[in-house]
């Protein structure tokens, strides 16, 4: 029975180690907070003290955290996953983290003897919880064809955009893109609700409109109703997606406006509400503007 190490319990990690033992894996996990293991536990996954010991003898090994340094904690911290990890070993990284922390990550794991792979997804908890993610991965061919029997049970669309760092690269794109429709989407349905507009057939035109990306349609009841519960993705993780992207892009490109002003946007969003839904960026942006005598 192949055995597997979760370390990251988020919305998107539970979902992921169900996968596993679903697929009649052999499960350890570990995460900051016990409580969010209970219901794998109950399912036969074992709980782990620490990364290290999660990853003892695991022939994969699969994080997903918040950030580099969560990342760097959980593989090189003095309790880390590679402190254990048996050589051959697949280490997977499903975080979304820096371009330059990917190619790091993947130097010192290579270097310890394990087959390191970047595997950032899209999809939401839902898809996680019924193996629909789609895989970004960066990896030599060679060593993607080692990880497949891991990244089978998460979802069927594999995309591979090149060598280590590659899906990183093109993950970082694809939240940043995701970041400047929710902010331009905010700032349009604030000018909306100011104006005096019917914010139903804003929705319905917009619905239908060309601008009806898949954000825009999730997103835009929502901040109409001011209704976020059930949060998805909180504005903290999009505000460090999109900087984790400009730090990557002004490396590549001379000037980034919108980027810029767009992660000036969830900095403020951050500040007013970490760890709440992205959505309420709309909060930040609709106080009308103050008289003036």
């Amino acid at each position: 029975m192949p055995q597997v190490a979760v370390i990251g319990l988020g919305r998107m990690g539970q979902g992921m180690a169900g996968r596993y033992l679903d697929a009649g894996f052999s499960v350890a996990l570990w995460n900051r907070s016990k409580a969010k293991a209970n219901e794998l536990i109950a399912r036969g996954a074992r709980l782990a003290a620490s990364p290290a010991e999660a990853a003892q003898g695991a022939d994969a090994i699969v994080t997903m955290v918040a950030d580099d340094a969560a990342s760097t904690t959980v593989w090189l911290g003095a309790d880390g996953a590679a402190r254990t990890a048996k050589p051959g070993a697949v280490a997977i990284e499903c975080s979304t983290v820096s371009y330059q922390h990917a190619l790091d990550l993947g130097r010192e794991l290579r270097g310890r003897g394990l087959v390191y792979i970047d595997c950032p997804v899209t999809g939401l908890p839902d898809a996680a919880a019924s193996g629909k993610l789609t895989l970004l991965v960066g990896a030599e061919p060679a060593d993607l064809e080692r990880a497949r029997p891991f990244l089978a049970p998460l979802g069927e669309t594999i995309r591979h955009f090149g060598p280590v760092g590659a899906g990183t690269v093109y993950k970082l794109i694809n939240n940043l893109m995701g970041a400047i429709q929710i902010a331009g989407l905010a700032e349009g349905l604030a000018i909306a609700e100011q104006a005096g507009l019917d914010m139903k057939l804003v929705l319905d035109s917009i619905k239908s409109g060309v601008t009806a990306s898949p954000q825009v349609i999730k997103h835009a009841p929502r901040m109409v109703a001011r209704d976020f519960s059930n949060a998805t993705f909180t504005a903290a993780l999009r505000h460090k997606d999109a900087a984790y992207a400009v730090v990557l892009a002004e490396s590549l490109l001379p000037d980034l406006p919108v980027s810029r002003a767009t992660v000036a946007a969830y900095g403020k969003a951050t500040a007013h509400a970490p760890d709440d839904d992205e959505g309420r960026i709309i909060e930040t942006v609709s106080r009308p503007k103050s008289s003036t005598a």
